[in-house]
């Protein structure tokens, strides 16, 4: 009898302990991974921060200008980051030109995606307030992307991510052009969740 209300104790234990795990991936928004285990697309900030890295790895035009935020500024502010999408689109052509001439990639250029961290707010509340005021973006945040280099070497990129009033995170590539939305971006500590620990990742 005794051995029986052990037995039954365990199994009630187990049943719990499974029942939270259960629990805690419903939680958790669903996420389902490119093939190379990481983010991608406009449902999360994870996925637009990661796409950008990806385009930068293949010198993808496509990529960059479909994951990029459209020009929403007016004025200089407006020009400087129009001039700035121009240019980098100008200089991924002609890297993918070198590339497909058989060209070595620079090694400081990015080679792939290490880690992704968990999207964070920036600890002041001063630039979501101000996109949802001025620009009816639903929220601001920053994703951390550790990238290998072709050198051998690691590199971070910390990219600034807005979501859209259509519910679509989109990448800010160039966060100084508007030092109101971006206020703070550089100042944040380093990000240390996984991705993985926000969402229930499907396989």
């Amino acid at each position: 009898m005794v051995q029986s209300k052990k037995a039954l104790a365990i199994i009630c234990i187990f049943a719990m302990a499974l029942c939270s795990v259960l629990t805690a991936n419903t939680t958790k928004p669903k996420l389902k991974p490119a093939p190379d285990g990481f983010p991608t697309g406009h449902d999360t900030p994870e996925g637009v921060a990661s796409d950008l890295a990806r385009a930068f790895i293949g010198d993808n035009v496509k990529l960059f200008s479909e994951t990029c935020i459209g020009l929403y500024l007016k004025g200089k502010a407006g020009e400087q980051y129009d001039n700035f999408m121009r240019s980098t689109i100008e200089k991924m052509e002609a890297d993918a030109k070198q590339r497909g001439a058989g060209t070595i990639p620079p090694l400081e250029s990015p080679k792939s995606i290490i880690k992704v961290f968990a999207a964070r707010h920036l600890s002041g509340n001063g630039p979501a307030s101000y996109g949802y005021a001025t620009f009816n973006f639903q929220d601001v945040m920053f994703v951390d992307v550790s990238i290998q280099l072709h050198s051998g070497k690691r590199g971070l990129n910390r990219t600034l991510v807005i979501k859209e009033p259509d519910g679509k995170w989109y990448v800010h590539p160039a966060p100084n052009v508007d030092p109101l939305l971006s206020y703070g971006l550089n100042d944040e500590t380093k990000s240390v969740v996984d991705f993985s620990e926000a969402y229930y990742v499907q396989k």
